[in-house]
């Protein structure tokens, strides 16, 4: 597994042909939105009452749909943020 920091990231991609390596500032920003992103998936675990099954099994679903879209909008808004840093 190649960490998403990482300037290996580079070679195991077999969609986008090319990456450019990125500055230690931008390595820190896309790290801290996933961290970020992270605590709110915790956040809506604990809401939904789930956290303690969460944290033993990450495959953990949440306690309801409202949360789940969430979730969704949640990845969806990081991985967005990340492109910014990346493109």
């Amino acid at each position: 597994m190649v960490e998403s920091t990482s300037d290996e990231r580079t070679s195991n991609n077999t969609m986008r042909h090319q990456y450019r390596v990125l500055s230690e500032t931008e390595k820190l920003q896309m790290q801290k939105l996933k961290d970020q992103g992270l605590e709110f998936l915790n956040q809506l675990h604990q809401v939904g009452g789930t956290w303690a099954s969460w944290i033993d099994n990450p495959e953990t679903k949440l306690s309801s749909r409202e949360l789940s879209i969430a979730q969704t909008k949640m990845e969806e808004a990081v991985m967005w943020a990340v492109k910014a840093i990346t493109k």
